[in-house]
C-alpha cells in the first residue's frame, strides 16, 4: 500500500507543477514565433542558442535551441516589439531585423539569420581556449579528459588510472584514497556490473568518447547517503549531431589459461530520438592457489593445519543496455534504460589440508572436490522524464526504477579422508547444495531545482525503495545410501528492507568563493527473516546526514577547499544471508543476519596549484564498523570468514597526484596516497583489538610518443604493508607495459600489453589475534599478455543525456557474476 501511496504523491506533484508552469501564461492573445537559422553555406545551424529580446531595451525574453534542422520555436509571445539574438560556439552573434508582434496573427516567421563563423574577423590571430586538465569544483574534482593528451589512444579504464586518488588492482577492484566499494556511475548513471565486466566496458571505451572524469570524495545531499568510499562519474562527450555512431572492441589475453571478449556500442540520434545501446560477450577463465598454516587450540591441545587449495575458475557472461531519449518538446525529455546480465560461472576446486599434532607430524589428511556451478540472470529497467520548467534553470526530474535479480547456485562437496600411510581413515563425506536466490527492487526517484537568484540555487528531492530478497539454501547429505536432507544446513533467509529519503540543497556563489549546504534525512525499515530456524531481526531507524562545502580561490594558480559529510554502510544483502559457502569442511564463509550499518563523518581540506598539483588532506571516524574477520570454532576446529560490527575505525589521509612532462615525447603521471587505519573494538573473541599502522601506495606512469604514432607505457604500483581489521598484509608491487598504435586516421587502435611483468604480485596475509593464528599465501594469475582492437566508425558527434537513476545505491549491493 505504502509504495502506490508514494507513487500517486509523486505523480500528483508532477501534475501540479506542470499545471503552475501552464497558469503563468497570461490570459491575453499570444503569438508563436517561429524561424530557422543558417551557416555562411546556407546549411542549417543545430543547436544554436535563441533569444528573443525586447526591441526597446534588449532585455530577455524567452529562449530555446535551434533544432537538428536549423528551426526554433518560440510560444506564448504577447504583442510587442522585438529582435531574435542567436549565438553558437566559434560564431559571431548575429541578430534579426526588429519586427511587431500585434496579436492578429497565430504565428509570426521571422526572416531567415545567416551566422558567420567568428575566425573571419581573425586575420593571424589564433585564440585557443581550453579547460585544465584537472579542474577543482565545489563538491568534487574534475578531470577534463575531452582535447587532452590522455583522450588520444587510450582506453577509459587507462585514464580512470590516472585520475587523482584512483588505483585499480589486478582484479579490477576500483579504489578511490585507498577505499574499496567505489560507486562507478556513466554519465549519472551507475554500471550495475561486477568488477571484472565493469573493467571489460571501460577496455572497450575509446578515450576520444569522454569529455571529463568526476572524483566525487564527499558526496553531497542530493546522493544516496550510503557508501564512504565516494564516487567516480564518468561523463561521455555532450555532442549533438545527427547521425550513427559506434564501436567494436575484440580482446585476447593469455596467461596460464586464455581469456577473450567483445563488445559493440551504437548510438543513433534523429530528431528528437536519440538511441543508445551496448552488447558484450566474453569468456574468462583464470586460476588461484593458496596456502594456509594455521592453528586451533582447544582443551587444552593443539591442531596444526597445513592447506593447499587450488581454484579453476571459468566464466562465461553476456551483457547488454540498451535505451532511449526522446524530446516531447524543448522542455520536456522522457527516456527509458534496460540493462541486463547473462552470467555462467563454474568453479573447480580441489583442497588437500593435513591435521597433526605438530607442525611437522600428519596425524591424517583429507582432500575436497569441489564442483559449482551459479548462474545469473538480471534484469533493470528505468523510466525517466525530465521537465524544463523555465529558462531560468527551474528542472524537475523523475524516475521510476525496477530491478530483478534471479541468481542460482548448484555445488558438491567431495571428501575423503586418509591416514599418513595413504590407507582410507573413514568412509567419504558427499555434500549437496542447491541456493536459489530472488532479489526484487522498487524505487522511486524525484528531483527539483531552481535558482532563487543569478548566485543562490536550490535542490530539493524524495526518494523511496523497497528490497526484498529470497535465499532458499537446500542442502543433502548421502548416508551411505542415497542423499537425504541435512537439517544442520537446510535454511530458508528472507530480507525485506524500505527505505524513505529526502533531501534539501543550497548554494551560494561569491566572487571568489562558493558555499554549499545540504541534509538529507534517510528513515529505514528492516526485517531479516531465518525462517528454518524461526529467528526474525528487526530493525527501524531514522538518521540525518548533513554535508558542508566550501571552495575558495587565492589567485590563479591557487585554490583551496574544505569539506564534510556524514555518510552510512548498510550491509550488502549477502552479508546478511546466514549460509555458509564452503572450501572445505574446515573452511567456510558464513554472513551475519545481526550486522549493523556503520557510519562515517568525514573531513577533507583540498589545495591545488596551477590547475595540475592537488593535494588532499582528509579524516574520518567510522562507528559500528563492518569489517571482515576470521573467527574459529573450537570445537569443530573450523575457521570461517564473516563480517562483524567493530567499535571504531579512524582513517587520516593525505593524497598526492600530479602530471609532468619531462619532453615532447615523454610525459608521466604519478600518484601518492599515505595514510592511517587504525581498529577498535572491546570485545572481539573475548579480548580487546587495537590495531592500526601508517601505509602508503605510490603508482607512477610513464608515456613514450616515437615513431609515426606508436606509443608506449610503462607503469609501476607499489602497496606498502598495511593493517586491516584483525589482518596483517603483506606488501604487493608490480610492473605493466604496453605500446599501441592507431591507423585508418584513428578509427583503428591495436594494443600490446603485459600485466605483472615480473609476476610479482601476490596477497599474502596473516593474524595472531586471540584464538585465531593463521598465515595465508595467495597467487592469482596476475602475469597476462593482452591484444586489444577498437574500431570506431560513423558519425562520432552524438548527444547522450546525462541521466542517474532512482536505484543505484540498492543495485549496488547485489553481487553479480563475473
Amino acid at each position: 500500500m505504502k509504495p502506490l501511496i508514494n507513487k500517486l504523491l509523486i505523480l500528483t506533484t508532477f501534475l501540479l507543477i506542470n499545471l503552475t508552469v501552464n497558469a503563468q501564461a497570461p490570459k491575453i492573445a499570444t503569438v508563436t514565433i517561429t524561424g530557422t537559422l543558417q551557416n555562411e553555406q546556407g546549411k542549417p545551424m543545430d543547436y544554436a542558442t535563441v533569444t528573443l529580446l525586447r526591441a526597446k531595451d534588449s532585455s530577455v525574453v524567452k529562449g530555446t535551441l535551434s533544432n537538428d534542422a536549423g528551426k526554433y520555436t518560440l510560444d506564448h509571445i504577447p504583442a510587442g516589439s522585438y529582435i531574435i539574438a542567436a549565438t553558437n560556439m566559434g560564431y559571431q552573434k548575429s541578430y534579426s531585423p526588429a519586427f511587431e508582434v500585434t496579436g492578429h496573427e497565430v504565428t509570426e516567421t521571422v526572416a531567415a539569420i545567416k551566422m558567420l563563423p567568428a575566425s573571419r574577423n581573425l586575420k593571424t590571430v589564433t585564440i585557443t581556449s581550453s579547460k585544465p586538465l584537472i579542474e577543482r569544483k565545489l563538491d568534487r574534482t574534475v578531470m577534463n579528459v575531452e582535447n587532452s593528451v590522455l583522450a588520444a589512444g587510450n582506453s577509459a579504464l587507462e585514464i580512470l588510472e590516472r585520475a587523482p586518488g584512483v588505483t585499480i588492482d589486478k582484479d579490477d577492484n576500483i579504489s578511490l584514497k585507498g577505499k574499496q566499494g567505489v560507486t562507478v556511475m556513466i554519465n549519472d548513471k551507475l554500471t550495475y556490473m561486477s568488477a571484472s565486466q565493469l573493467a571489460t566496458m571501460l577496455r572497450s571505451t575509446d578515450g576520444s568518447t569522454i569529455q571529463s572524469i568526476e572524483i566525487i570524495t564527499n558526496p553531497s545531499a542530493k546522493y544516496d547517503a550510503s557508501g564512504n568510499s565516494g564516487i567516480i562519474n564518468i561523463k561521455l562527450k555532450k555532442n549533438k549531431q545527427t547521425g550513427t555512431n559506434g564501436s567494436i572492441t575484440a580482446n585476447a589475453s593469455y596467461g596460464k589459461n586464455f581469456r577473450d571478449n567483445t563488445s559493440l556500442t551504437l548510438n543513433h540520434k534523429q530528431g528528437n530520438l536519440n538511441l543508445f545501446g551496448t552488447f558484450s560477450r566474453g569468456d574468462l577463465n583464470r586460476e588461484n592457489n593458496i596456502d594456509i598454516d594455521r592453528v586451533i587450540d582447544s582443551a587444552s591441545k593443539s591442531t596444526y593445519f597445513k592447506q593447499n587449495t587450488f581454484m579453476l575458475n571459468h566464466v562465461h557472461y553476456n551483457n547488454y543496455r540498451f535505451g532511449a531519449d526522446y524530446s516531447t518538446s524543448a522542455k520536456n525529455t522522457l527516456g527509458f534504460v534496460i540493462n541486463g546480465d547473462y552470467t555462467n560461472e563454474y568453479n573447480d576446486n580441489k583442497s588437500s589440508t593435513y591435521l597433526g599434532k605438530t607442525p611437522a607430524a600428519n596425524d591424517s589428511y583429507q582432500n575436497t572436490f569441489t564442483d559449482m556451478l551459479q548462474t545469473y540472470r538480471n534484469i533493470a529497467v528505468n523510466l525517466n522524464d525530465k521537465l524544463q520548467i523555465d529558462t531560468n534553470g527551474q528542472e524537475l526530474s523523475i524516475d521510476l526504477d525496477y530491478s530483478k535479480f534471479h541468481n542460482n547456485s548448484n555445488a558438491k562437496y567431495d571428501t575423503y579422508f586418509y591416514r599418513p600411510d595413504g590407507s582410507s581413515l573413514m568412509p567419504p563425506l558427499f555434500l549437496r547444495n542447491q541456493t536459489p536466490s530472488e532479489i526484487t527492487i522498487y524505487t522511486q526517484k524525484a528531483d527539483y531545482s531552481i535558482p532563487l537568484n543569478k548566485t543562490v540555487k536550490l535542490e530539493t528531492g524524495v526518494k523511496f525503495s523497497s528490497v526484498k530478497t529470497d535465499n532458499d539454501l537446500q542442502a543433502q547429505i548421502n548416508n551411505g545410501n542415497t542423499f537425504i536432507n541435512d537439517t544442520s544446513r537446510t535454511n530458508r533467509f528472507i530480507y525485506d528492507e524500505k527505505v524513505s529519503a529526502a533531501y534539501v540543497n543550497l548554494s551560494k556563489t561569491y566572487k571568489k568563493t562558493s558555499i554549499q549546504a545540504g541534509l538529507r534525512a534517510e528513515r529505514t525499515l528492516s526485517t531479516g527473516n531465518l525462517i528454518t530456524q524461526n529467528q526474525v531481526v528487526k530493525r527501524s531507524y531514522l538518521d540525518f546526514f548533513p554535508s558542508v562545502f566550501i571552495n575558495h580561490t587565492l589567485s590563479d594558480k591557487h585554490e583551496i577547499g574544505i569539506s564534510y559529510s556524514r555518510r552510512i554502510d548498510r550491509p550488502n544483502y549477502d552479508n546478511l544471508n546466514p549460509f555458509r559457502f564452503y572450501l572445505d569442511q574446515y573452511t567456510y564463509e558464513q554472513g551475519n543476519p545481526f550486522l549493523k550499518p556503520q557510519y562515517t563523518n568525514a573531513f577533507e581540506l583540498s589545495y591545488t596549484y596551477n590547475k595540475t598539483i592537488n593535494v588532499t588532506l582528509g579524516y574520518s571516524r567510522t562507528t559500528d564498523v563492518s569489517a571482515e574477520v576470521l573467527l574459529t570454532d573450537t570445537l569443530s576446529k573450523a575457521t570461517y570468514q564473516t563480517r562483524v560490527n567493530l567499535k571504531t575505525q579512524n582513517n587520516y589521509n593525505i593524497n598526492i597526484n600530479s602530471p609532468y612532462t619531462i619532453a615532447k615525447w615523454w610525459t608521466g603521471n604519478i600518484n601518492v596516497n599515505g595514510f592511517y587505519m587504525g581498529f577498535k573494538s572491546d570485545s572481539l573473541l573475548g579480548g580487546t583489538l587495537n590495531n592500526g599502522q601508517a601505509a602508503f601506495s605510490i603508482r607512477s606512469t610513464q608515456t613514450f610518443l616515437f615513431g609515426k604514432g606508436f606509443k608506449a607505457e610503462v607503469s609501476g604500483n607499489y602497496e606498502s604493508p598495511l593493517t586491516y581489521s584483525i589482518f596483517k598484509i603483506k606488501s604487493q608491487y608490480s610492473v605493466d607495459a604496453g605500446i599501441s598504435h592507431s591507423f585508418i586516421n584513428k578509427k583503428l587502435n591495436v594494443k600490446l600489453a603485459v600485466t605483472d611483468i615480473f609476476n610479482t604480485r601476490r596477497n599474502n596475509l596473516s593474524t595472531h589475534f586471540q584464538s585465531v593464528n593463521l598465515d595465508i599465501r595467495q597467487k592469482n594469475e596476475t602475469r597476462l599478455g593482452r591484444l586489444t582492437l577498437t574500431y570506431n566508425f560513423g558519425n562520432s558527434k552524438i548527444k547522450v543525456r546525462q541521466h542517474q537513476t532512482g536505484a543505484d545505491d540498492e543495485k549496488g549491493r547485489v553481487k553479480s557474476g563475473g
